[in-house]
């Protein structure tokens, strides 16, 4: 006679307890509650696909570099302002260039002129306050809005038919700044491109010359 044992509802119930806490201590597992509880705490957990953070340079910041917003060749930080006295510096041997751009921006502490050229060699240039703005082939007093003019020539410039490269077309750039009110473009003259900074002080602002390259750039700074 076959015997058949029965277990109870009750029996049941308890036998299936255990089994899930025995499930639970082995597997070492999370329950769903926990799971939610972890992910309001640190969002990026439990997310495979969200990475490591990386482990930071001292002292800078992650996606910046100490020199991030200059541009690498950019010395305006180690170039001061040295007063208001006449500055120059010789083109290089081979310069055959033609100024393509003139363009004003406002900084902070001064304000910036910048001639953009083409061609092929180094620029020079001779940057000096004068009394009277004068055309070089006419011999024509310029006029120039300012209470001071700061004459500009950059050497090593030569006639578009000579460099292949288009001049810029010459209109006055008109710029409401802190030092400059407008500059003046005159073109190329003898192997020297003038062109007159109006400032708006009849005392001489202090003031840099540098040049830039990639592209080729002659800047000037004013001083506010």
């Amino acid at each position: 006679m076959r015997r058949t044992t029965r277990i109870g509802q009750a029996g049941t119930t308890a036998t299936a307890v255990a089994a899930v806490l025995l499930l639970a201590a082995c597997g070492g597992g999370t329950t769903a509650d926990d799971r939610q509880e972890t992910a309001d705490t640190n969002p990026s957990a439990g997310s495979p696909s969200t990475p490591a953070a990386s482990p930071s340079t001292p002292g800078v910041t992650p996606g910046s570099s100490p020199t991030a917003g200059a541009p690498a060749d950019d010395p305006t930080a180690e170039t001061p302002f040295a007063g208001s006295d006449a500055a120059s510096a010789d083109p290089s041997s081979d310069a055959m260039l033609t100024v393509t751009n003139v363009r004003v921006a406002e900084h902070d502490g001064f304000d910036r002129v910048v001639f953009d050229l083409d061609g092929t060699g180094t620029p020079g240039w001779e940057v000096e306050y004068v009394d009277q703005a004068t055309d070089g082939a006419s011999g024509q007093t310029v006029d120039v809005n300012g209470d001071g003019v700061l004459q500009v020539r950059i050497s090593g410039t030569g006639m578009p038919t000579d460099t292949g490269v288009e001049e810029y077309s010459g209109d006055t750039v008109r710029f409401d700044g802190d030092a400059v009110e407008e500059v003046v473009y005159r073109f190329v003259y003898e192997g020297y491109t003038t062109a007159f900074i109006g400032v708006d002080e009849s005392d001489p602002k202090p003031f840099r010359v540098f040049t830039l390259e990639n592209p080729t750039r002659v800047v000037v700074d004013v001083e506010d």
